[in-house]
C-alpha cells in the first residue's frame, strides 16, 4: 500500500474534527463516507471499519473514516457528545470527502447507531445511497438494552471481584460517559426511511417480526448476513467485530451500482 493512501487530517469549522482519508491510485468517481457508531461499538467496529475501507479503496473508490464531536480522536468528551451534532458532523464530513476526492457521488455507510445517523443525515449530506449494518431505529428499545447491559456489567463477577457500587457507573455505558442529553436524544430516537436508496445488512438474530420495511423502498433491499454479529452478548465485549461477509455485501454492492 502506498505510504500516502492512508492520511489521517482534522477538519470542520473549528479543526475539532478528525478523519482519516483512503485515496484509490487512480482518481475515483465515487467515494463513501464512513459513519462510525456510537460507545463500545464504536470500539469494537474499528477494525473492520478500516478493512472495509481499504478493501473499498483497492476498488478504486475514496473513502473517509472519521469521529464525531466528542468521539474517537475528535475533540470534546463522551458527556457532551450530542445526536443533531453527530448528524450535522456527518453534512459536513460528507462535503469534506467531496471536496478532497473531486466527486460528487457519495455513498454513507454505517453499523448500528451510525446507520442510523446515516439515514437522517441522508438528505442534508446529499447521499446517493446508504448502506446500514444493523441500525439502530427504535432509541427507546436501544437504550433499555444498554441499560441491562450496564446493570450487568456492574455485578460481573468474571471481571470484578466485587460488585461496583451504583454511582460508580450511573451515568456510564458500557466504559463511556453518557450525558442525560443524549440519553433524552435516542430514547425518542424513531429512525424513518431515507429519500435515497438504501440497503440494509442483516446480522441481528433471526426474528420473526417485520423490522426492516420502514427503510427500504423500491430503490432498496435487505441482504441478510450470518453468522449473527453479538452487538449485546456481554461475554464477547471486548472482542474486536469482526465480518468478511460484510466487507463482501458491501464491496458487491458498490460494484453492483458502479
Amino acid at each position: 500500500m502506498h505510504p500516502d493512501a492512508e492520511l489521517p487530517f482534522f477538519f470542520g469549522a473549528d479543526g475539532g474534527l478528525f478523519g482519516m482519508y483512503h485515496a484509490p491510485t487512480l482518481p475515483a468517481r465515487r467515494a463513501v463516507l464512513m459513519c462510525p457508531p456510537l460507545g463500545q461499538d464504536l470500539i469494537r467496529c474499528h477494525r473492520v471499519y478500516r478493512q472495509l475501507a481499504q478493501a473499498l479503496m483497492a476498488q478504486g473508490l475514496a473513502v473517509l473514516r472519521f469521529d464525531y464531536h466528542g468521539t474517537g480522536d475528535s475533540a470534546g468528551d463522551s458527556v457532551h457528545v450530542d445526536w443533531d451534532r453527530c448528524v450535522a458532523d456527518t453534512v459536513i464530513a460528507a462535503d469534506e470527502l467531496r471536496r478532497r476526492a473531486g466527486v460528487e457521488r457519495v455513498v454513507a455507510f454505517g453499523a448500528r447507531l451510525g446507520g442510523s445517523i446515516a439515514l437522517c443525515a441522508a438528505s442534508r449530506a446529499r447521499f446517493a445511497e446508504v448502506i446500514a449494518w444493523d441500525p439502530v431505529l427504535d432509541g427507546d428499545a436501544y437504550v433499555a438494552a444498554l441499560d441491562a447491559m450496564q446493570a450487568a456489567l456492574r455485578e460481573d463477577a468474571d471481571r470484578f471481584t466485587r460488585p461496583r457500587s451504583h454511582a460508580d457507573v450511573a451515568e456510564q455505558w458500557l466504559g463511556f460517559d453518557v450525558g442525560a442529553a443524549l440519553r433524552e436524544q435516542l430514547s425518542t430516537l424513531r429512525v424513518a426511511s431515507a429519500d435515497v436508496p438504501t440497503m440494509v445488512l442483516d446480522s441481528l438474530p433471526v426474528s420473526a417480526e417485520p423490522r426492516w420495511e420502514a427503510l427500504v423502498s423500491s430503490r432498496g433491499r435487505v441482504a441478510a448476513l450470518s453468522p449473527p454479529t453479538p452487538w449485546d452478548d456481554l461475554r464477547r465485549l471486548e472482542t474486536a467485530i469482526l465480518s468478511q461477509p460484510l466487507i463482501q455485501a458491501v464491496s458487491g454492492r458498490l460494484k453492483e451500482t458502479a
